[in-house]
């Protein structure tokens, strides 16, 4: 039951990070706070899968703070691409 304490925390984080980051109107309000979760769950599963007890601060740290590297790579990933397609179809609508 400790994973859903990782969990929340990680797409309570997500959220933040959405809001932190610019151009938030180019994707969608749950995207990063989604990859910051799901990426959460994997790395806790993973951690305890290898013998991690969830007494252990670095199954807190790497799950939580992984997922949150994760989705700021991600989210940062999605926004280039969005950008680049907006401008390549600006382009060639000349707009």
């Amino acid at each position: 039951m400790y994973i859903l304490l990782a969990l929340i925390a990680a797409c309570a984080f997500g959220v933040a990070l959405h809001f932190l980051l610019p151009h938030r109107e180019l994707r969608g309000v749950a995207v990063t706070p989604a990859i910051s979760t799901a990426a959460a769950a994997a790395i806790y599963t993973i951690l305890q899968w290898t013998g991690i007890g969830e007494s252990s601060v670095w199954l807190w740290v790497a799950s939580i703070g992984g997922g949150l590297v994760l989705a700021l790579l991600v989210t940062l990933t999605i926004t280039a691409q969005r950008r680049h397609h907006d401008a390549t179809a600006k382009q060639a609508l000349g707009i």
